[in-house]
């Protein structure tokens, strides 16, 4: 039976150990000045050579002539301990974790070794163990006899007691670069005379995600698939999607389209590509936009074929950085989403619709990514206008297209027909409302409706060139109270915004030029000045008419 990649290339000197430089130096001082301790904890991710150093460390303080710290393999005690030696006592917690296996330790290690000068005991995965399994292991690890060694391992050191940890020799590992497990492969591949492609391995390697044997894993799976390990080869074997149909969706996110959005993404999954995956391709494929964007070396650091670099680039040189920021954030979000959905794919799609849709969402990010593309003149036009929404653009472009008529107006001593009739008295209750009596105000000689003075605003806003209040003041609603034009935003955040000192002076300074003395920002759903208020309002803005209240 052949060996899988990662039993074969397991190394056995800590000179074949890729990185975990700190760890490999604190041990092989410690062997070469013979003050080994008694007992160990390995901490770190999994794949990154835990077992591994502790084997070799099993070995070396045993070995008669150690080599630079590390096992000679040349010794009688180095040669009887290469097979299985019941000095060298590898256990499994996961499946050995109850106290009758920990009483049994306890009761071994007072036999000395057989071959060497030291009993290890390598305990893997050792978080899995019972609170009565960790009682009766306490003792032994605290006072151990001086013939035995404890190496624990653990990929989880926040599940041990404190009176564990405070026992042992902590050593934490860590996620190896991507650069080195490149060089790890590409050394393996070439001693087992696999021709490659250097874009494969660096695809293998990032998918390892800092796990040596998580990619040679992978690695053997690729393998097999061809002859040449290359890089199409690979990510079909990854079941990834197809790597430009996951650019033009991601292109598409970035340009708000969201009809090519939906239509790209109900491909995908026609092809058989599930939620979680299709997601997956798109964060790794918004990063690499990301570095192709940010970084100058982007095309050693992503080490993707040419024209998949070029591709990338072409994208990322369209895309503003706030877009970038916003689609990395919502699809990070949606990861966990979708872990615990029972609709993936509808969690999906919210997600990117949500990302392809700017307009409906108020965040800093998305209001950056409307500004940039009415600067651009690339916002999606809406094909039909529901009742009460007015899209930015259109409605800037109706206002200030919008013809002012002109009424001539006859001097009022000739024109009879414009004579103001005598006031009447009108008896109002306090409970009337302010509506029925509100007349709209006159400009130019017409009256001059909220939504016109809303119009002409928006108008006069755009050709002054303050694209950020433009697309705050999207969508509000106008309404006349007597000569206040009240402005109704749809939440607080808005409101807030909007009030700031310099967003204020801008809209006084505009509605003043329309002829409005008088504005209020208010949000949806507040409550409209009644009793009292509303009669003293009565009374300012009809103070020429004899009006009379009744209690």
């Amino acid at each position: 039976m052949d060996l899988s990649l990662y039993r074969k290339f397991r190394p056995d000197s800590f000179s074949k150990i890729v990185r975990q430089e700190h760890v490999v130096r604190i041990l092989k001082n410690q062997i070469m000045s013979g003050s080994v301790g008694h007992a160990y904890l390995f901490c770190g991710p999994r794949g990154t050579g835990k077992t591994s150093v502790a084997r070799i460390l099993a070995r070396a303080v045993n070995c008669e002539h150690p080599l630079d710290g590390s096992p000679c393999g040349q010794c009688p005690t180095c040669l009887a301990l290469k097979e299985d030696s019941l000095d060298i006592t590898e256990i499994d917690a996961a499946s050995n974790n109850g106290v009758a296996e920990m009483r049994d330790l306890r009761e071994k290690v007072q036999y000395p070794p057989v071959a060497g000068k030291y009993k290890v005991y390598i305990i893997d995965e050792v978080h899995m163990l019972t609170d009565s399994a960790f009682n009766a292991l306490l003792k032994t690890l605290e006072e151990p006899p001086r013939h035995v060694i404890f190496i624990l391992a653990t990929t989880e050191p926040h599940k041990l007691p404190a009176t564990i940890l405070s026992r042992c020799m902590r050593l934490d590992f860590k996620l190896i670069p991507e650069e080195d497990l490149e060089k790890h492969l590409s050394s393996i591949l070439d001693e087992i005379k696999k021709p490659y492609e250097a874009e494969a391995v660096s695809a293998i390697a990032r998918a390892g995600a800092g796990s040596d044997r998580d990619m040679l894993s992978i690695a053997q799976m690729c393998i097999s698939y061809e002859e040449k390990l290359t890089y199409e080869g690979v990510v079909k074997t990854l079941g990834a999607a197809d790597f430009f149909e996951t650019a033009s969706l991601c292109e598409s996110l970035l340009k708000s389209d969201l009809s090519s959005t939906l239509e790209q993404t109900e491909k995908l999954f026609s092809e058989g590509k599930s939620a979680g995956v299709l997601l997956k391709d798109l964060i790794e494929m918004t990063n690499k936009i990301l570095i192709a964007k940010s970084c100058r070396t982007a095309e050693r650091v992503l080490s993707l074929p040419k024209e998949h670099f070029a591709r990338v680039r072409e994208i990322a040189l369209l895309a503003e950085n706030c877009a970038l920021r916003r689609t990395a954030e919502i699809l990070s979000s949606a990861e966990n989403t979708i872990r615990f959905s029972s609709s993936p794919r509808v969690a999906l799609e919210t997600a990117l619709f949500r990302i392809a849709e700017p307009k409906d969402d108020l965040t800093y990010d998305a209001l950056l990514v409307r500004v940039s593309q009415l600067e651009k003149g690339t916002a999606p036009r809406t094909e039909t206008i529901p009742k009460g929404e007015r899209p930015v653009e259109e409605a800037a472009e109706r206002a200030a297209e919008m013809p002012v008529k002109q009424i001539p107006v006859e001097s009022p001593v000739e024109s009879p027909a414009i004579h103001a009739p005598e006031p009447e008295k009108r008896e109002l209750n306090e409970d009337s409302p302010f509506s029925s009596i509100a007349a709209a105000p006159v400009r130019e000689g017409i009256p001059l409706t909220a939504e016109r003075a809303y119009g002409k605003f928006m108008g006069a806003l755009r050709k002054r060139g303050g694209a950020v209040l433009f697309a705050l003041c999207n969508d509000l609603e106008a309404k006349f109270e007597g000569e206040k034009l009240v402005l109704f935003t749809p939440n607080e955040m808005l409101l807030k915004t909007l009030s700031k000192s310099e967003h204020r002076a801008t809209m006084t300074q505009i509605f003043s030029s329309l002829g409005i003395g008088e504005f209020e920002l208010r949000c949806k759903g507040a409550s409209v000045p009644s009793g009292k208020r509303a009669i003293d309002e009565l009374r300012e803005n009809f103070k020429d008419y004899p009006i009379e209240f009744k209690d």
